[in-house]
């Protein structure tokens, strides 16, 4: 057993708020309350003084590049890393190698999921070698225990295969996530069409690249009723597109990255490769609208985007390096410092960004505290500055590396077992 004493607890689904103990045995919360006794028998006893006590935490929008591309990460360390950060339930995307379209696949990466210290869910491909043209056999992936479906990294461009696919996912009652960019607009992808392309002297992403998709699969969801989420949204557009979607259906969901409500396009100057994503970091104006829809429920989720790659191909050409950064290890603190220091939320507001309402989407039994609930469970230091410098994922490529944060995670606990402490 173990029992955790004396720390701040606050759960924005069950509305716990306030000084309460929790009691766990095995893998379940079993009590509640003020100033438990400690049981007998064997039981460990952690003193949160100080702390706060939360919901572990719960990312929709990982890469943990296995099967295919472990050279930048695996699914080992890739769940060292969501501990560090205080995550302790994930969905993967299937864009590795071999790609998550058969059965096969999916249950190699469950399988090693399973081998880890926290909750690692898959999603599996909505088209065949995500090649846009054939769908994949939805229903039987899902009853192999895919959690969702996506092709993220690639758009989908034949909107007669992305009606279907919202109609299959629909009667599945499971959600698709959608990666917005028009290639036939870009011409350097992971850099904007602005200040930041002029600086390096390429044609970079326009805006419009993630508009006119969002558009798109915002109709054909409203039209489907499918539940969907438009991933990293980077424009403001994009942002007030989502806002007049949900006014008309309740299946729209959105997310948004540490990286889009932290930076701008002068982060691409300023970092280069180590601020090189898709979609890419925009402009102030694009920021601000970023935390306005986190405030105003347009976004109802924080993912990382968490998109390892090794040094070396990180030091390429602006061009020629991948884009991407790593993002599992500093998103807490950057909510915290960002939105909560910042004024624009509230602690539990963040939380529910980041637990309740992602394992909502996925219909997962994770980013709650409640009693017969899943023990999952994080000690944060809100109030702790700290520095990344070293990571627990086997990549470094972020530009965040040596900036000062706000809040820390202390420990985390998963199914019961402590599977981290800072």
């Amino acid at each position: 057993m173990l029992l955790i004493k004396n720390g701040y607890m606050l759960d924005p689904k069950t509305g716990w708020d306030g000084n309460y103990d929790i009691l766990v045995e095995k893998d379940r919360i079993v009590k509640i309350g003020k100033r438990l006794e400690v049981p007998k028998g064997k039981c460990r006893v952690l003193d949160a003084e100080g702390l706060l006590v939360a919901p572990g935490l719960v990312d929709v929008h990982v890469h943990f590049r296995e099967p295919g591309f472990t050279q930048k990460e695996d699914i080992t360390t890739g769940a060292a890393a969501a501990a560090k950060g205080g995550f302790t339930t994930v969905v993967l995307m299937a864009n590795t190698k071999p790609v998550v379209d058969n059965t096969e696949t999916l249950e190699y990466v469950i399988k090693r999921g399973q081998e880890t210290d926290i909750h690692v869910h898959t999603c599996a491909n909505v088209t065949m070698g995500m090649k846009g043209q054939e769908l994949t056999p939805m229903r039987r992936l899902a009853e192999a225990g895919a959690v969702g479906f996506t092709d993220d990294g690639i758009p989908l461009m034949d909107e007669k295969i992305v009606r279907e696919a919202m109609r299959n996912a629909a009667a599945l009652d499971m959600p698709i996530s959608f990666h917005e960019e028009n290639p036939a607009l870009i011409e350097n992808n992971g850099i904007n069409r602005g200040r930041a392309s002029e600086y390096f002297g390429i044609g970079g992403s326009p805006r419009e690249a993630e508009i006119t998709m969002v558009e798109r699969d915002l109709q054909l969801a409203l039209e489907t009723g499918a539940s969907i989420d438009i991933q990293h949204i980077s424009a403001k557009e994009s942002v007030e597109l989502v806002r007049k979607a949900k006014e008309k259906g309740h299946n729209i969901h959105a997310e948004a990255t540490p990286h889009h409500f932290t930076l701008t396009e002068e982060a691409a100057i300023q970092y280069g490769t180590l601020a090189k994503m898709n979609p890419p970091l925009r402009e102030e104006a694009d920021r601000q609208e970023i935390i306005r829809g986190l405030v105003d429920g347009t976004i109802d989720m924080i993912a990382t985007d968490h998109a390892p790659h090794t040094t070396e191909e990180k030091a390429k050409s602006i061009t020629e390096a991948p884009s991407g950064i790593i993002g599992l290890e500093t998103a807490l603190s950057l909510g915290i410092t960002e939105l909560v220091d910042g004024g624009y939320l509230t602690m539990g507001q963040l939380l529910a960004l980041m637990s309740t309402n992602p394992a909502n989407l996925y219909h997962l039994d994770a980013g709650y505290l409640a009693e017969g609930g899943p023990a999952d469970i994080i000690l944060i230091d809100t109030t702790a500055d700290w520095t990344p410098t070293e990571y627990a994922s086997k990549a470094s490529n972020t530009p965040f590396t040596g900036r000062k944060l706000k809040g820390k995670v202390i420990k985390t606990i998963c199914g019961g077992k402590i599977v981290y402490e800072g």
